[in-house]
């Protein structure tokens, strides 16, 4: 699965799915009701897509494969003309 192409409304359309889902499973054992904000909402799914970057954009700016180093090397020699 290439989870890439996935869009931010399609995550936060998923969440709020399940969790309506689980207040009504919730509600029809008559356990109280989730009481969930829309803005809690909001901040959760921001929340997420905020770690989700970080950890992609520190990824994609350190070398940890063995190919990447290599590749880094590469690219500095090419810089330094050899």
């Amino acid at each position: 699965m290439d989870n890439k192409n996935i869009s931010a409304g399609t995550i936060a359309r998923t969440i709020v799915l399940a969790l309506a889902l689980i207040n009504q499973a919730l509600v029809i054992a008559g356990k109280p009701i989730i009481n969930i904000a829309e803005q809690d909402i909001y901040n959760v799914v921001s929340l997420i897509a905020t770690i989700a970057a970080s950890v992609w954009a520190w990824w994609k700016n350190n070398s940890f494969t063995k190919e990447a180093i290599e590749a880094d090397e590469y690219m500095a020699d090419m810089k330094a003309g050899k």
